[in-house]
C-alpha cells in the first residue's frame, strides 16, 4: 500500500501562526524569562521555531516520555525516559508539544510537573485535536485545531518518516 501526503497546513500558514504565538508569549511574559520545556521527539521542531520568535529571554529543556497501555491507546500513565536537566522550581514554564490528542498522557505529565513547583505552568501546542479528547487539558497557546486525521510533518511522524516536512500533512493510504 502506497502513502500519499495531502497538505493540511502550508509551511507559510505554520510559520505565520508560530510567529503569532511567539508574539503572544513575549507579551504575556514581558519583563520575565520563560523556560520552554519540550516533549520529545515531535515537539523539537516546533519548540526551536517558537523559541526564535520569542523576544524575551528564553531557556530550554527537554523531556522524553512514553505512556503505558495497549498499542492503540494510551493509558495516561507516564514513564519518563529522559528527565529534565534543570529544576523547574520558581520558573515561568511553558510546556511545548507537537499535538494534543486524548489528553491522558499530557494531563498526567502536567500534574507531575506541577509537583516540581514552577512559578507558573502553561501548555503550548502546535496542533490540537479536541474531537479526540477524553481527559480535560487546558491548552494556553494553540497553533491550530485540526480534525481527527493522522497528520505528519513539522516533527510528527509515521514510523519515523515525514518529521522533516516543513508543513502539516494528512497521511493517506492509496
Amino acid at each position: 500500500m502506497a502513502e500519499h501526503i495531502r497538505v493540511l497546513l502550508s509551511e507559510k500558514e505554520v510559520d505565520d501562526r508560530i510567529q503569532q504565538i511567539g508574539d503572544q508569549i513575549s507579551a504575556d511574559y514581558a519583563g520575565k524569562q520563560v523556560h520552554l520545556l519540550c516533549v520529545l521527539k515531535g515537539g523539537a521542531f516546533f519548540m526551536c521555531e517558537l523559541a526564535k520568535r520569542i523576544r524575551i529571554p528564553v531557556s530550554l529543556d527537554f523531556m522524553s516520555v512514553s505512556s503505558y497501555g495497549s498499542d492503540t491507546k494510551s493509558s495516561g500513565i507516564v514513564k519518563i525516559t529522559k528527565d529534565l536537566d534543570e529544576s523547574l522550581k520558581g520558573k515561568e514554564v511553558v510546556v511545548v508539544e507537537d499535538i494534543v490528542d486524548s489528553g491522558r498522557t499530557l494531563n498526567y505529565l502536567l500534574e507531575m510537573l506541577r509537583d516540581r513547583e514552577p512559578k507558573s505552568l502553561r501548555l503550548c501546542t502546535l496542533l490540537d485535536k479536541p474531537d479526540r479528547r477524553v481527559t480535560a487539558v487546558k491548552v494556553d497557546y494553540t497553533g491550530f485545531e485540526i480534525p481527527d486525521e493522522f497528520v505528519v510533518g513539522y516533527g510528527l511522524d509515521y514510523d519515523q518518516k515525514y518529521r522533516n516536512l516543513p508543513y502539516i500533512g494528512v497521511l493517506e493510504r492509496i
